[in-house]
């Protein structure tokens, strides 16, 4: 009976997994973000873009760059002034109807987002539970700590995308072609 037990107990788990990945229902603006950096400071040139702009991604100098849409793949996290390469797997895509997906390096996740200009702000996160190798549940806390710590600063620029935490936290993002 107790092995009985434990079988339903696993079904109804994994029946329920796909039912803790659905996101939040929250709101977003364009979901695009200026390319310049706040403050004073402004790049010193500007290499042109090979891509023709479209009129929702320009590749002018301060203009706005779509955020939301498309699928990023996560490249490296500098958190506490440690820079980590990000594993293959670890993905990031916020859709303009406030959902946010992606891959944490072993398990994937959802959120809720709200973009506001340059700001991003993810809550709600969920995951799966696979386990993984240490030094990939390492990268993904550490990641999930990033996206979820607050509001990120968002800089896109030709084709990348630096998310900046209030701790100064880096996560460096590409946009990554499906297929």
């Amino acid at each position: 009976m107790n092995r009985y037990k434990q079988r339903m107990i696993l079904t109804a788990a994994a029946a329920l997994v796909p039912l803790t990945v659905a996101c939040g229902a929250g709101k977003a603006d364009s979901g695009a973000v200026s390319s310049q950096r706040p403050g004073p400071q402004q790049p010193s040139s500007q290499q042109p873009s090979s891509r023709q702009p479209s009129s929702r991604q320009s590749q002018q100098p301060g203009s706005r760059q779509a955020v939301t849409g498309v699928d990023w793949r996560v490249d490296s996290l500098t958190v506490g002034g440690r820079t980590r390469s990000a594993p293959a797997t670890a993905r990031l895509r916020i859709d303009a109807d406030g959902r946010a997906a992606g891959n944490l390096g072993c398990n994937r996740f959802s959120a809720r987002a709200t973009v506001r200009g340059d700001r991003i702000t993810l809550g709600g996160l969920r995951t799966t539970r696979m386990a993984c190798t240490p030094d990939r549940m390492e990268f993904e806390r550490a990641l999930a700590g990033a996206l979820t710590t607050g509001t990120l600063v968002a800089r896109a620029d030709a084709g990348s995308l630096t998310l900046t935490d209030g701790n100064g936290d880096l996560i460096r993002l590409s946009r990554h072609a499906l297929g």
